[in-house]
């Protein structure tokens, strides 16, 4: 239960912090900075939570942990319910933060071609499907590497993985948001779009594109690590 806890709240702060960097600070601080903020967040939930639960916020991220065979397929389930819960409720926050603002403040985190708020992950002016796709298949697979190389018993950097998880994160975001507003997370994805219905149309590129990706990262980990299990 400690660790379903620590996943909820992990991925809670998550999109409270990194969706809130858009939509509270995104006019100030730009793609550069909000792609740093959904970085530097992942960091400090890594050194906060990472001997809790492993600090996965992302179902991508558990899914390449079981197909790595470092988790059984109950605990992957569990772990995803507790990230979607805990993406809906730092939403939720994000979204009442939104409607506390007056007319002078400047939000963020709206694609005006479709109205969506939030910093949804919606297809950017001038993207495609096909090309969001293989953004969030490609992306993913880089980041869950990273997550499964940097974290592996044997051959990973112990006390140095979260720091290398969060500039992949971050990496990720600042070349993923202009095409889709970055998801690599199913669950950045689902949380958001629960308060914005307009979100939903593209949100099958949000599950596919990085389930793809986690299955090709653990399948490359396992043949770059010689195909043997990094946690017993």
């Amino acid at each position: 239960m400690k660790k379903l806890l620590a996943e909820g709240i992990g991925t809670m702060f998550l999109i409270l912090f990194a969706c809130g960097s858009a939509v509270l600070a995104g006019p100030a601080i730009g793609v550069l900075g909000i792609g740093l903020c959904f970085g530097l967040v992942l960091v400090c939930l890594c050194y906060c939570l990472g001997n809790i639960s492993g600090c996965h916020v992302n179902p991508a991220v558990s899914l390449g942990v079981y197909l790595s065979g470092r988790m059984t397929g109950k605990e992957c389930v569990g772990y995803i319910i507790a990230q979607l819960v805990g993406a809906t409720v730092g939403a939720g926050f994000l979204y009442a933060l939104m409607h506390m603002g007056d007319g002078a403040y400047s939000f963020g985190g709206t694609t005006a071609a479709s109205g969506s708020y939030l910093a949804t992950n919606v297809l950017q002016p001038g993207a495609t499907s096909g090309m969001a796709l293989l953004v969030e298949a490609l992306f993913t697979f880089f980041f869950v590497l990273v997550v499964l190389g940097a974290t592996d018993a044997n051959k990973g950097f112990g006390k140095f993985a979260g720091l290398a998880i969060g500039l992949a994160l971050g990496l990720v975001n600042i070349v993923g948001i202009p095409v889709d507003n970055c998801s690599v997370n199913p669950a950045r994805s689902f949380g958001p779009a629960i308060f914005d219905p307009t979100a939903w149309g593209d949100f099958w590129i949000m599950v596919v594109g990085p389930v793809v990706g986690a299955i090709l990262a653990a399948l490359a980990w396992k043949a770059l690590a010689g195909g043997k299990r990094a946690i017993e």
